[in-house]
C-alpha cells in the first residue's frame, strides 16, 4: 500500500488482490496529471465536478476514491479494478455507494457533464468506449483523457477527434499528458464497429473453421494468437474430465476445444475482462450447438470455485498488468488452480518459453512436465497430487 497526497488530502491506496512482493503502487503521474488539473494547480481554472463525472478506465481506483467527494460513476472492463475501488473507497473512508461501479458492458449514464478517460492499452477498447459513450455527451461536456506519453499516439487523438470532437495535447509532465477534447455541437453520431468476427485456420484441430467473436480490448481481437494456436494443437483429446476451467479465457476458444473433445463436461469461462466473458460465451453459442451449457463467470481467477471440484484446468496466463510485465496474475492463477482441482486433476499450461513457468508450477505443484515446445512457446502439465 502507498499513499497518494493530492491538494486536498492524502489517500492510502492499494492494487487488487494485494501482495507484498507486487512492486507497483495504484496510481502513476497520469493519475496525479489529471487530478492537478482538476484541481486547477496547472494553471488552467479548475473544473467544475458539480454535474454528471464518469471516470474511465479507473485502473486501480485511485481517480474515483478522490473523487468519491463528487459521487462520480466509474466504468471499468477490469472486475479487479471494481474490487480495488471497492477496497480503497473503504479504506479511505468513503461510503460504499460514493462511487457507481459500472463495467464496460453496461449501459452508461443518459447525460455526461465531466468525461475523465484513462487511455487503456487497447485502442479498440477505447474506440468502442468512445463510441458508448458519445450520446451521453453534450457540447458544454469537459472530456479530459490522461495516459503516459508511451500510451498515447496519434492514433489515439484520431479517435477522440473522430468519435467526439476537436483534440489536442498538453505538455508532457512526469512522461505523463492530457487530452483536451472539445465536443462537437451537433455530431454524427456512428456504431461501435464491435465486435469482430473471424474464421479459425484449417490446422487447429477440433475447433478449425469455426466463428471467434471478439469485443473490443480482447487480446489480439483480429486474428488468433500465436500462443494459442500452439497451444490448440497440444491440448488433450477426450479425456474423460467432467468438470473443465478455460481459465483466463480471453475469446473461450482453449474451452470451446475442450467442449467439443469432451462433449458431456460441464465447461465453465473465467476471466476478469466483462469483454473477455461476453466474447467467450459468443463464441461458445455460435459454435457448440443450442443445447449445449456452459457457465460464463467475470471473477478473481479461481477464487469463487469450490475447492477439489475440478478435473481440468486451461490456461494461457497473461504476463502483463496494463503496460508492466510481471508474473503477479500467472502466479495467483497457478495457486487458485491447485485448490481447485481435485486429486489427479491437472493445470495445462502455455506460455513464453522465457517467462519459465515450470519452476512456478514446480513450487506449486511439486511437479510439471512439458507437453510440447517450439523455440517461442511451451505447453505444461501440472497434476495436483
Amino acid at each position: 500500500m502507498n499513499r497518494l497526497t493530492t491538494s486536498g488530502a492524502g489517500y492510502d491506496l492499494a492494487r487488487f488482490p494485494e501482495d507484498p512482493r507486487d512492486p507497483f503502487r495504484a496510481w502513476d503521474a497520469a493519475d496525479e496529471y489529471l487530478l492537478r488539473h482538476l484541481d486547477g494547480i496547472d494553471g488552467a481554472e479548475p473544473v467544475d465536478l458539480s454535474g454528471s463525472v464518469v471516470v474511465v478506465g479507473d485502473r486501480w481506483g485511485a481517480l474515483s476514491t478522490v473523487l468519491a467527494g463528487h459521487r462520480p460513476v466509474q466504468i471499468t472492463d477490469s472486475y479487479l479494478a471494481q474490487r480495488a475501488t471497492a477496497a480503497n473507497l473503504e479504506r479511505n473512508g468513503a461510503g460504499a455507494d460514493a462511487v457507481r461501479l459500472l463495467s464496460a458492458r453496461d449501459a452508461p449514464p443518459d447525460r455526461i457533464d465531466v468525461l475523465l478517460v484513462r487511455v487503456p492499452k487497447s485502442l479498440a477498447l477505447l474506440e468502442d468506449q468512445l463510441h458508448r459513450l458519445a450520446p451521453a455527451v453534450h457540447s458544454g461536456t469537459v472530456v479530459v483523457g490522461t495516459g503516459m506519453v508511451k500510451e498515447i499516439h496519434t492514433s489515439t487523438l484520431k479517435l477522440f477527434e473522430r468519435i467526439i470532437g476537436p483534440t489536442r495535447t498538453s505538455l508532457a509532465v512526469k512522461k505523463a499528458r492530457l487530452i483536451h477534447c472539445t465536443p462537437e455541437p451537433a455530431p454524427a453520431r456512428t456504431p461501435s464497429p464491435w465486435p469482430h468476427r473471424y474464421e479459425l485456420p484449417a490446422d487447429v484441430g477440433a475447433v478449425a473453421g469455426r466463428t471467434v467473436v471478439n469485443h473490443a480490448g480482447i487480446f489480439c481481437a483480429e486474428r488468433l494468437d500465436i500462443g494459442t494456436r500452439f497451444f490448440l494443437k497440444h491440448l488433450p483429446g477426450r479425456s474423460g474430465a467432467e468438470r473443465v476451467v478455460d481459465l483466463g479465457c480471453g475469446n473461450g476458444v482453449l474451452g470451446l476445444a475442450a467442449a467439443l473433445a469432451n462433449p458431456e463436461a460441464a465447461l465453465t469461462f473465467i476471466d476478469e475482462s466483462y469483454q473477455a466473458v461476453a466474447s467467450a460465451e459468443a463464441t461458445f453459442r455460435a459454435n457448440a450447438g443450442a443445447d449445449a451449457e456452459a457457465r460464463f463467470v467475470v471473477g478473481d481467477g479461481m477464487a469463487g470455485t469450490a475447492p477439489a471440484s475440478v478435473d481440468l484446468i486451461l490456461n494461457n496466463p497473461p504476463f502483463h498488468s496494463h503496460q508492466a510485465t510481471t508474473d503477479a496474475t500467472a502466479r495467483n492463477m497457478f495457486h487458485g488452480a491447485r485448490a481447485a482441482l481435485r486429486q489427479g486433476g491437472e493445470l495445462w499450461v502455455v506460455g513464453n518459453r522465457h517467462l519459465g513457468y515450470h519452476t512456478q508450477l514446480r513450487r506449486t505443484f511439486g511437479n510439471c512436465t512439458t507437453v510440447a515446445g517450439d523455440p517461442k512457446f511451451v505447453v505444461l502439465r501440472a497434476v495436483k497430487r
